[in-house]
């Protein structure tokens, strides 16, 4: 499974990027270090992770984005132990390495006009080794060839297979909060 996400992004970045070439002016915008900050806000614990290694691609002429993320870096956890919980008894990280979110903007952007607007992204959320189908609302904040991307969005673990055993329930929230900030440039 881990060779298949990794040459399924590297398909996805490939096409992206000679799909811009032709146009100087739908150069991708890339992204190396965005963050994403996770939040389970359960009856008994509040738990807060995030990670700098937010990958994502961006192409303005189709329209079309992929974003991953590797689960294992995200950090901040309340305690080593709830760190190693996390990857390898809830979201088996070893097994399913990586988030990827990839899809469609909906609305019509241009890309050379600098502002502020918001979309909705939409496409397939892969966390978990389970697929599901989201629109999540994105702003878009572009200025010549930066851009940042924001959004906040919830997962519902049930959602992608993620199992909670009883005796932690009240610990971990059925619905974990995610925040997305990126700043993306022009290749």
């Amino acid at each position: 499974m881990r060779i298949y996400n990794c040459i399924k992004w590297l398909i996805w970045v490939i096409l992206l990027v000679c799909s811009a070439a032709t146009n100087d002016q739908g150069e991708p915008f890339l992204c190396e270090n965005g963050v994403v900050t996770i939040r389970s806000e359960a009856t008994l614990e509040l738990i807060q992770a995030k990670s700098n290694q937010l990958r994502g691609i961006i192409d303005p002429i189709k329209q079309t984005f992929v974003w991953k993320v590797n689960m294992s870096t995200l950090q901040g956890f309340n305690s080593p132990l709830q760190r190693e919980h996390f990857n390898e008894t809830y979201l088996e990280s070893d097994k399913y390495q990586q988030a990827i979110f990839s899809g469609k903007i909906i609305e019509s952007v241009n890309f050379d006009k600098d502002g502020k607007i918001t979309v909705r992204a939409k496409g397939k959320l892969n966390i978990h080794g389970i697929e599901q189908e989201r629109i999540i609302k994105s702003t878009l904040d572009i200025k010549g060839n930066k851009m940042i991307v924001q959004a906040s969005f919830t997962v519902p673990i049930s959602d992608h297979d993620i199992k909670i055993p009883k005796i932690v329930h009240q610990k971990i929230a059925e619905e974990i909060s995610v925040t997305i900030n990126a700043q993306l440039e022009k290749q």
